[in-house]
């Protein structure tokens, strides 16, 4: 057996001298700061609907809209217990709505974005303009904007809520503020900010409403899923990802967020992906059709097999496949913008 290096005792007398002065040695610490690649603690993780939905109803009948403000079950991620976050940067979960509710008016920094899971006929009104929602759209929340919830449905309505909460914790950022009212006076039909600014046109004098944020805050399903069979019929399917497109702000080309990317992506009939990874965690709800996916990081593998309204996370720079027997349609989201911002984004297409 080796003797202690000569110099042990006297390292851990000057980290213990220095101690109170809150003082620490980097080169204890140095590995884990500044990895040779990303080590990230989340895990791939897979929600089924099926399963999540009874707790959904159950939620429905344990507390009301109001009384909850947003009556949502969090997507943990089991590698960050009680963190409520789904990557170390984005939450996600599934928020309820009943016939005849309200969720009360309130605002934050945080972005938010609303991913249409089941249920047609409950709104969701940003700063005076109400949007219908429908299985499939996808609805913006700006930053400090007012927003309610309410339903006019037959039945129940269930979306997924992707927000950017982690970071603006991390960042000491956060600030909210309820509103007086209980539900927005709607002051805009609905539609303005579609017809004003989704079809390749813009005002000429004015800027955009919402700041950095796209000024539509509600993309509707039937249009991202025309232009996908469109591509898939008369372009070329890409070998990773099949036919996939971003979302974005019509007024910068950007994301329609400063903080989160949202896709749309079709993958066809017989579609065998090859593997990729990148720097963005990314959090995926399954639109239509059945598929599988297998993440793999350092050796290990999972593979999960998801169907509508299925949901799954794929941490950063995790190797990822993507296949589908049948077809199937996927939204995403992830936190791309930040890492584009901070010039640190880093994707490998694999072979």
């Amino acid at each position: 057996m080796n003797a202690p290096h000569p110099d042990a005792a006297m390292r851990q007398q000057l980290y213990s001298d220095m101690a109170p002065l809150n003082l620490t040695p980097l080169w204890e610490s140095l590995h884990a700061l500044v990895p040779l690649k990303p080590a990230s603690p989340c895990v791939p993780t897979l929600w089924k609907y099926e399963h999540v939905r009874p707790f959904l109803m159950r939620a429905g009948e344990a507390i009301t809209a109001e009384e909850a403000v947003r009556r949502v079950l969090v997507l943990e991620n089991p590698g960050l217990p009680g963190q409520s976050s789904i990557t170390q940067s984005l939450y996600a979960g599934l928020q309820l709505i009943l016939p005849g509710e309200v969720a009360p008016s309130h605002r934050h920094v945080q972005s938010a974005l609303r991913f249409i899971v089941e249920g047609t006929g409950a709104y969701t009104a940003v700063n005076g303009e109400r949007a219908t929602m429908r299985p499939g759209d996808f609805i913006i929340t700006p930053s400090w904007t007012f927003h309610d919830h309410g339903s006019k449905a037959a039945g129940p309505v269930v979306w997924l809520d992707g927000l950017d909460i982690p970071l603006v914790r991390f960042l000491d950022a956060g600030f909210a503020e309820n509103d007086t009212r209980k539900s927005q006076t709607v002051m805009r039909a609905e539609g303005t900010s579609l017809a004003r600014y989704g079809h390749n046109m813009a005002p000429v004098r004015g800027d955009g409403p919402f700041g950095l944020t796209s000024p539509i805050f509600s993309y509707p399903y039937e249009r991202s899923r025309e232009a996908l069979q469109r591509l898939e019929r008369d372009a070329p399917v890409d070998d990773w990802d099949g036919v996939k497109l971003r979302y974005i702000n019509p007024l910068t080309g950007g994301s329609p967020m400063p903080t989160m990317a949202t896709f749309m992506q079709r993958l066809p009939a017989g579609f065998d992906g090859r593997p990729w990874r990148q720097t963005d965690g990314a959090v995926f709800s399954v639109v239509e059709g059945h598929g599988e996916v297998l993440i793999e990081r350092d050796g290990p593998s999972q593979r999960f097999k998801y169907g509508p309204r299925d949901h799954f996370v794929i941490p950063s720079w995790h190797t990822a496949r993507l296949k589908s027997s049948a077809g199937c349609v996927l939204f995403s989201f992830s936190d791309r913008p930040v890492y584009q911002a901070l010039g640190i984004h880093r994707e490998e297409r694999l072979s």
